[in-house]
């Protein structure tokens, strides 16, 4: 009996958009066609555009109130239908089901955050130079919102950007990856169910972004962009945003190390890289790729890891007891083994790998000695490889951490607080775990520093992303 192929569609002002073009959607547990989606054209995305501005102005006229009290219920349905919003994640990403099921938690917790923020986004009173002015500030939304998400988180990607958006009173045209659109679909069924306005979120699906985002980023009514991704492509969209000074954030690429010091609590140490690590197959823009462990507990660690890796169960998502799914597909799959296979031919050794090799399917691998010199150490490998590296002194750590041209996560381990003050202060890294490898939080700004980007999500700085701040100068007679 042949699998029934699912048929989704664009969402434009509120409505399916049918085109004969279609994008075609692939399992990467098995390559094989799970749906077929309708891509945009030219005339969809100008239309959407006129929409998106429409949907700006009619926001204007709404209280914050209102937005947050409909965020909160578009976080309370997506929580309502987390089953079926977990279950799509893993057939189009790959990630275990338990995993979906906790972005779920997590993507909701965004909207439930904005829907707080809402109402907190305060303007402010100034003590007046003289008796008759009175000086102020308002915050108002910036404008017509573009967003463009990555496949390795599509839905938290996602409500991250458009529940800021819409608690400041922005409209928000958005651009899934072509490798996970039907998430971004169904989120946004589920705000148009909440009450979002027919052109507050649009949805536009294509398989040539490069032409789209160069026709959204172009036009006079888009005002702000926030862009999740690569750092070479966001140095690209950053020079078209220049060309109209617009508004732009940017959540780039990370290489986070992740320190075990020789005072460190070993097992706590291996409980943290488990998680900021193998998240995901290592598929995460915060996954430590550099282990840095001091040399007299190196040998111990590499070994309880070993022991640990060797228990792990990889497979298809859809089983209770998966623990790592398949890469996004073969060609990061075949980055990843280049990376690996580089590193070796320089010196590095494979101390662990495991035997499930097929398809999009990769083991675990363990790399001892690298060094600087080598390709692995400078690139976001987004596969579960760790790449380790010998220390003696914490100096010497700090600068081994500090030398790459990102500055998104890093992990700190020692149970000596004074070091963990010293070490945190050093580090050229916005986000930073200290004895902790979980450190996403809805309530925490979430951005990097160096070429990891611009700009915070999250936090009570998310929404500031979304507004422009506007002086009131006022004369009295």
């Amino acid at each position: 009996m042949s699998k029934k192929i699912k048929t989704a569609h664009s969402i434009i002002n509120g409505q399916p958009y049918e085109s004969t073009t279609m994008l075609e959607v692939q399992n990467p547990a098995d390559e094989s066609l799970i749906a077929k989606v309708s891509e945009v054209d030219t005339r969809a995305a100008e239309n959407a555009l006129n929409y998106a501005n429409a949907c700006f102005i009619e926001l204007k006229e709404t209280t914050a109130q209102a937005r947050g009290d409909i965020l909160y219920r578009w976080y309370e349905l997506i929580l309502q239908n987390k089953v079926r919003l977990a279950e799509l994640v893993t057939q189009e990403q790959g990630k275990p089901l338990k995993e979906a099921l906790a972005e779920v938690a997590y993507a909701a917790g965004y909207v439930k955050w904005f829907a707080q923020e809402a109402e907190r986004a305060y303007g402010s009173m100034i003590p007046a130079h003289t008796a008759f002015h009175q000086i102020s500030t308002v915050k108002q939304g910036v404008g017509v919102v573009v967003g463009i998400t990555p496949w390795n988180f599509p839905l938290a990607m996602i409500t991250r950007k458009v529940a800021p958006a819409y608690a400041a009173g922005c409209s928000f045209i958005l651009k899934p990856s072509e490798l996970t659109p039907l998430s971004a679909i169904e989120l946004a069924k589920l705000a148009l169910d909440a009450g979002f306005e027919s052109a507050a979120f649009q949805v536009l699906v294509t398989s040539k972004p490069q032409d789209l985002v160069k026709q959204l980023n172009s036009h006079p009514t888009v005002r702000k962009l926030t862009f999740t991704g690569s750092t070479a492509v966001g140095k690209l969209l950053l020079e078209q945003t220049a060309q109209s000074v617009m508004r732009t954030s940017l959540e780039l690429g990370g290489n986070a190390p992740f320190i075990v010091f020789e005072s460190a609590n070993l097992e706590a140490a291996l409980e943290g890289l488990m998680i900021a690590k193998f998240r995901n197959a290592g598929q995460t823009c915060i996954a430590a790729n550099r282990v840095l462990l001091h040399r007299n507990i190196k040998h111990q660690f590499i070994e309880m890891l070993k022991t640990r890796l060797s228990a792990l169960t990889i497979g298809n998502g859809n089983s209770d007891d998966v623990d790592l799914g398949p890469l996004i597909n073969s060609a990061a799959k075949q980055k990843a083994l280049n990376l690996v296979l580089n590193a070796g031919q320089q010196g590095a050794n494979v101390v662990y790998q495991g035997d499930s090799m097929q398809g999009n399917y990769m083991s675990p691998v363990i790399l001892e000695n690298v060094e600087q010199t080598m390709a692995i150490y400078c690139a976001e490998i987004f596969a579960p490889v760790v790449s380790v590296i010998e220390f003696e002194t914490e100096e010497q750590a700090i600068q081994l951490a500090n030398e790459v041209e990102v500055g998104l996560a890093a992990y700190i381990y020692s149970t000596n607080s004074e070091q963990l003050h010293r070490a945190s202060l050093a580090l050229d890294f916005a986000m930073i775990g200290l004895n902790e490898g979980a450190i996403s939080n809805p309530a925490a700004p979430f951005g990097g520093m160096k070429q990891s980007g611009l700009g915070r999500e999250g936090g009570a700085q998310g929404i500031d992303e979304y507004l422009e701040v506007k002086y009131l100068c006022q004369r009295f007679n």
